[in-house]
């Protein structure tokens, strides 16, 4: 058993830079053939009384009009003293979403936050694909291994 072997794993959206306005969406996620997706990225850099949310959106179409939040699909943290939020995670998980599509929406209100890369786990497939999804370089597994 592997974890490579049952999900799939993809790099959704790029890092964002300070801001304290920021609505940055993710790629939109076909989630057709899968159950679930986890959603996770950091946050790298917070200054007091900022938020930072990380929530879920779904669609009918393959758009970005016509995205609806999803109840309960929304994590958040505010920074209390300047930079403790940084390298600390938000995640998401949405199991047996209502529609077809989803995406993951970064949003910072108050004060500046700043964020890390965004990556998806879908799982749950009823088919895994034949290799990794076109955004992962490269990946490997390691079965009992012996020291390098």
């Amino acid at each position: 058993m592997n974890l490579l072997k049952d999900v799939s794993i993809r790099a959704v959206g790029a890092p964002i830079s300070a801001g304290s306005t920021i609505d940055g969406n993710s790629d939109i996620i076909d989630m057709q053939g899968y159950d679930g997706v986890l959603f996770a990225g950091t946050v790298t850099d917070s200054v007091a009384t900022g938020v930072a949310t990380l929530k879920v959106e779904q669609n009918t179409a393959n758009a970005d009009s016509g995205m609806a939040a999803l109840s309960g699909a929304q994590a958040a943290a505010t920074c209390v003293v300047n930079d403790d939020l940084n390298d600390k995670a938000l995640v998401v998980d949405v199991y047996k979403p209502r529609e077809r599509y989803v995406q993951a929406v970064r949003t910072s209100l108050t004060a500046n936050i700043a964020f890390g890369s965004l990556f998806a786990i879908l799982y749950k497939g009823r088919k895994m694909p034949e290799a990794e999804h076109s955004s992962i370089l490269d990946a490997a597994l390691a079965i009992s291994p012996a020291e390098a």
